[in-house]
């Protein structure tokens, strides 16, 4: 026990106290989320909660791992986006009470995902007398390494959905639908259908299961979206970041979300 106390105050100390205030009430926040889902029988949120827990860890081990630091504006950012992601999100319907949530985020998370590939890639230019890259290189890639990991979200997502029977790629309904498998000639036809009011669900004994107010999109369109605005934030930060390369006096806002090697 004395051990464990002896590394909270180590790491109190090491911190910056507003991370560290941040990290504290988001944990807090959590656990009491966790609790709740566990008394209601929520065991599949409690998960979640756990997961969120877990995650808060990420940015800690990061840097001890690879001896950098974040910078503090970075570092709740990312703590911010965990909480709004799984516990406003997933577990208090955030996603579905308000329209553009996560648009938001995935945006949100195309920023930061860009600004720690620049800073890796930036590190390495700034610390390496032989290893020199022109600006344009080392922001493509940031945006790549953005998009790459906004891609491996959207495998993730397809893969709890297929696997776990959730629905992490939201669906939506629609109204119109452009196809070429009701094409009756099957000649790669497009058929359009369009102003679709109802669809009706049928199982194999051909009986009603539901009624539905359109056709049901099952997360195509959700998944497209996510791409887009995370393209965007990438782009945001790319452009930011080569702008900091040029000048860095003019352009500093992109240096407040860069990694930095860890003091000795």
């Amino acid at each position: 026990m004395k051990k464990i106390l002896k590394r909270l105050k180590k790491a109190v100390n090491k911190a910056d106290k507003k991370t560290f205030f941040v990290y504290l009430t988001l944990r807090v926040l959590v656990i009491l989320c966790l609790v709740r889902e566990l008394i209601n029988g929520n065991y599949q949120n409690a998960l979640l909660c756990i997961l969120s827990l877990i995650l808060f860890l990420l940015p800690a081990f990061v840097e001890r791992t690879f001896k950098i630091d974040f910078p503090s504006v970075l570092e709740i950012i990312i703590l911010l986006f965990i909480f709004s992601a799984e516990i406003l999100g997933e577990i208090n319907n955030f996603y579905g009470i308000f329209a553009n949530f996560d648009n938001i985020l995935h945006t949100i998370n195309g920023f930061l995902c860009a600004s720690i590939g620049f800073s890796l890639i930036y590190l390495l230019n700034e610390n390496i007398e032989s290893f020199k890259l022109s600006p344009l290189f080392v922001s493509i890639f940031a945006f790549c390494f953005s998009m790459t990991i906004g891609i491996f979200w959207e495998f993730f997502e397809y893969g709890m959905d297929n696997l776990f029977n959730l629905d992490m790629q939201k669906d939506e309904y629609i109204y119109n639908i452009n196809t070429v498998v009701l094409d009756p000639e099957f000649d790669n036809n497009v058929i359009n259908i369009k102003d679709i009011d109802k669809t009706v669900l049928y199982d194999k004994n051909n009986e009603e299961l539901i009624k539905l107010d359109g056709y049901l999109d099952i997360g195509l369109n959700d998944t497209m979206k996510d791409l887009i605005v995370n393209f965007v934030g990438a782009l945001i930060f790319s452009v930011f970041g080569y702008l900091y390369i040029m000048n860095k006096d003019k352009y500093n806002i992109a240096g407040k979300f860069l990694t930095k090697k860890a003091k000795e």
